[in-house]
Parts: structure tokens; C-alpha cells; sequence
């Protein structure tokens, strides 16, 4: 069966940094270093929460803590029947195209799956609502996009388990029917269910778009996403220096 255009999938320096890139695992979708590139926006461990544009947690339920692995990082912890502890920033410009690297580890008590990672939009009714998303059980994450009409598509799926860090990259291209996503998984360029490693389709909708981090929907039991801070950047390299 056919799709309709606007979901239509298409495949379409400084050394030490580029040495740390590569050293991670991390590479250009051509498999070759790009230069060092510009980072457009990150919180700061040191500043606190206040790196955000807001923090929708209960009291004492995000906040910075020391992991053994990676240091100083984030944590949302989302108790049970709390619908949801997530953080926001920053927004976001129709046709901009961006890089976005962060790692993540969750810990989730029940069955349920958590939204750990939204492309928001606003308002949420009457549109895609969130455009893109990461998700995740005990036992499985997922990448989704949503259209225009609010239908999700996944677009990407893998095992993990509790306590286990896992790196993310995005590239994304802003745009209601013409918008784009690539993406890397530990430091690995991913294909997704379509065949292709860029899925074309709805990044975008709405007036005001901006990025969640965090654990998102009402469940029976408690769950954390404890996460390094997000890089938005020009490059992969410098989105996913930190990762």
C-alpha cells in the first residue's frame, strides 16, 4: 500500500576531538571525521535544574547525582501514579536542522513503557503532538515518529534492560511533511523498519516545538531515566563529544 507524500521514508577540525569522536565509536553517516563543529545549546551539572527552561517533577525528583560511569548526570525519577518528571528545552525554528547526542539509563519497576526523550510540540491536541519520541520498558526501547494526524510510526526497536547506559544521536531536520530523522545507537548508525536510514515525514507541527528528557506516563510503578547532559550541536561529533 502506498503512503501518502507526506509520509513517504527516503534514504537519502580539530584532530583531538575528531580522534575522541571516532575513539567512541561515533562516526559521519559517510563513515569519515567531520570537522569539530559548534554546540548551539546544553545544560550544566554545575548549574543545576535551572539549566532548564522548566522542570515538570514533584519536589526532590530531578536533580543531579554522581554515577560511577559517567559522573555527573541527571536523574528524573517518576514515582508511581505521578504521571510524569520531565525536563524542557530548548525550543525550537521550523527548517532548522540540528545534531542531538545524550546517553541514558533507566530503572523501571512495572510493565509499562516511559516516554525517556519527546520532540514536543504545542498545542498538543489538533496536532502530531510529539512528533518524535524515544520510549522504553524493562526490557525494550523504541523510536517513534507521530504525523500530522497523530499516527505513530515506529521506526526503530531494541533490547535493553535496567541499568544498562546506552548512547543516542539524532540528526533532525524541522518540518511539518518534509521533516527528517537519522540516528545512531551506541555510537552505530541505525536502518530503520522502512530499509532506509532517514526517515522523511512530520518533525514538526504546531506553533512552539521543544525537547523533553525525562520519564512521561502514568504507571503502576516507580521509574527513573538518569541521563548525561544533552548536547544540541552542528556536527555529530560535537553533539556526541560527551556521550
Amino acid at each position: 500500500m502506498s503512503l501518502p507524500s507526506r509520509h513517504r521514508r527516503t534514504t537519502t577540525g580539530v584532530v583531538a576531538a575528531t580522534v575522541l569522536a571516532l575513539s567512541c565509536g561515533w562516526a559521519t553517516a559517510s563513515g569519515s571525521a567531520a570537522e569539530t563543529g559548534t554546540v548551539l545549546w546544553t545544560p550544566s551539572t554545575a548549574k543545576g535544574p535551572s539549566s532548564f527552561t522548566a522542570v515538570q517533577c514533584a519536589a526532590g525528583d530531578f536533580g543531579v547525582v554522581k554515577d560511577p560511569v559517567k559522573g555527573s548526570v541527571w536523574r528524573a525519577f517518576q514515582a508511581a501514579g505521578q504521571e510524569r518528571c520531565e525536563t524542557l528545552s530548548p525550543d525550537l525554528k521550523e527548517g532548522d536542522t540540528f545534531y542531538l547526542g545524550w546517553s541514558s539509563k533507566v530503572d523501571i519497576k512495572d510493565t509499562g513503557s516511559r516516554y525517556v526523550f519527546q520532540l514536543k510540540c504545542s498545542p498538543s491536541t489538533g496536532t502530531a503532538n510529539h512528533p518524535i519520541e524515544i520510549d522504553a520498558t524493562a526490557g525494550r526501547v523504541r523510536l517513534q515518529e507521530w504525523d500530522t494526524d497523530h499516527v505513530a510510526h515506529t521506526l526503530w526497536t531494541a533490547p535493553t534492560a535496567n541499568d544498562q547506559w546506552h548512547s543516542y544521536a539524532l540528526k533532525i531536520r524541522l518540518g511539518r511533511t518534509d521533516g527528517t530523522i537519522d540516528f545512531w545507537f551506541d555510537g552505530v548508525k541505525q536502518t530503520f523498519t522502512t530499509g532506509s536510514g532517514t526517515f522523511e515525514g512530520t518533525t514538526w507541527d504546531g506553533v512552539r516545538n521543544y525537547l523533553k528528557w525525562g520519564s512521561y506516563h502514568l504507571s503502576t510503578g516507580d521509574a527513573s531515566n538518569t541521563f548525561t547532559s544533552p548536547v544540541m550541536a552542528t556536527t555529530l561529533e560535537a553533539a556526541t563529544a560527551g556521550s
